[in-house]
């Protein structure tokens, strides 16, 4: 019977593909976030339904929705953080 040796072999040989297609699908869905973030910047207010109009606490009166101030549409997350880098670059560069 031969003897056990340890040798240097890798349980997953693969390491370096999975590793690169997960690099590849994270960099496709944030340059995906980022188009729609790009094409489409505003999304429905989740608060009123895109409605603009919020049922008042008592009675059957409407008040403006307070978080899209009676709009329906409020900036979607990814698109106030590029304004942000966008205001940020332009104050660095005048």
């Amino acid at each position: 019977m031969a003897p056990l040796a340890a040798t240097a072999t890798s349980a997953f040989p693969h390491d370096s593909a999975a590793a690169a297609l997960l690099l590849l699908a994270l960099l496709t869905i944030t340059l995906g976030y980022l188009a729609t973030c790009w094409l489409f910047p505003f999304v429905a207010c989740r608060r009123c339904h895109g409605t603009g109009r919020r049922r008042a606490p008592f009675g059957r009166a409407f008040r403006l929705c307070s978080r899209c101030d009676g709009d329906g549409y409020r900036l979607r997350p990814g698109r106030l953080v590029l304004n942000y880098l966008r205001n940020l670059h332009d104050k660095g560069t005048r």
